[in-house]
């Protein structure tokens, strides 16, 4: 989930420029960078903070130029919520919006025709003086909005490359290139060979590492739940020590019974040994049919959406793996919580049994 909602917006490979903001047209050779093996396409990209302005409400967001390539490498009808994947229709361009910020404008796509929003962005190389306008303004159309992830959703604005150049006043240059990687392909060798080939003076970075905390935190997510299952099995391990203790001090009259017939303390030990697998044994066949019926539940019914996901189920993965790990942990915990106690009690309350 954590990869279709970074990588698809996000190219497979980004380049920018090491020690400035934007790259300059003839920086980049585009057709060396295509004769790598495994290099899809590349699109330069126009990337800068602007404000968007709808009726009376003043939002700053991210503007992002491309090429109409960028609706297929990014997937964008996949994403769509309302309206349609288009940067330009009829000669007229157009542009696609994040999914929250459009509310933050309090505007909609209407479903027939366009919503409309103007942009603001500084302007560049001039003096400001008394009464000037200190921004460069533009209108556009909104053919619909988008839902990737929360800083997407929240952020972005995208527009045909050549709204971008005008607005921000880039008659050549842009601030990045995308390369999509063909499937089959290894990105990180991909990546390793454009790096070579442009040098120290460009940043290459695959979309894993330009969202790495993203995709760490995802990964150290699992661990903690772990760790946390965890401890809710010792707590239930000891759960587990009280009852075996109560039933052992419950059932004295019984052991002397026992004793009479000639039960010796291998044959006492087995009985709460065996018991406490037992009380543990049904927990884990109704522990699993319980957590797997919650599982399935949520996948094939989704009853519990993601806040601001525009619908989307949180996502169940059912794994052999992590059903073999649950279980190893719980029967492990399962066999010491029987095995400790029953040891303990009948060697430190002095039961003894005649030998016959």
């Amino acid at each position: 989930m954590v990869e279709k909602l970074y990588s698809d917006f996000d190219s497979d490979i980004t380049i920018r420029s090491a020690e400035s903001k934007t790259l300059q047209a003839n920086q980049v050779d585009t057709n060396s960078i295509l004769q790598v093996e495994g290099v899809n396409m590349i699109l330069p990209a126009i990337e800068d903070v602007v404000v968007l302005k709808h009726e009376k409400k003043w939002v700053n967001a991210k503007i992002l130029g491309v090429p109409s390539r960028f609706l297929t490498m990014s997937r964008m009808e996949e994403h769509m919520i309302d309206g349609f994947p288009f940067l330009e229709e009829r000669g007229e361009d157009l542009g696609i919006i994040g999914a929250t910020l459009l509310d933050k404008l309090e505007g909609f796509i209407p479903s027939s025709g366009y919503e409309t929003v103007f942009m603001y962005a500084p302007k560049r190389n001039i003096n400001i003086r008394f009464g000037k306008n200190p921004f460069r303004t533009q209108f556009i159309k909104l053919s619909g909005r988008m839902n990737y992830n929360r800083e997407v959703n929240v952020e972005y604005l995208v527009v045909p490359i050549q709204v971008a150049r005008d607005l921000l006043d880039y008659p050549t240059e842009c601030t990045s290139y995308f390369i999509d990687v063909k499937d089959g392909h290894d990105t990180e060798e991909v990546q390793a060979a454009i790096q070579q080939k442009l040098g120290k003076d460009f940043q290459v970075r695959t979309s894993y590492q330009k969202n790495e905390l993203i995709y760490q935190t995802s990964k150290s997510e699992k661990r903690i739940v772990i760790i946390i299952l965890l401890f809710i099995f010792l707590i239930a391990a000891f759960t587990l020590v009280a009852a075996l203790t109560m039933l052992f001090i419950e059932k004295k009259d019984n052991l002397k019974t026992l004793q009479a017939f000639g039960a010796d303390d291998n044959l006492v030990f087995r009985i709460f040994f065996y018991e406490g697998l037992l009380i543990a044994g049904k927990g884990i066949i109704y522990g699993f049919l319980l957590g797997y019926l919650v599982c399935f539940s949520q996948i094939y019914f989704a009853l519990i959406e993601m806040p601001n996901s525009g619908g989307d189920a949180f996502p169940i993965n059912v794994t052999f793996a992590d059903g073999a790990m649950i279980f190893a942990m719980v029967f492990v915990l399962g066999v010491l919580a029987s095995y400790l106690p029953a040891k303990y009690m009948l060697r430190n309350r002095n039961i003894t049994y005649n030998q016959s």
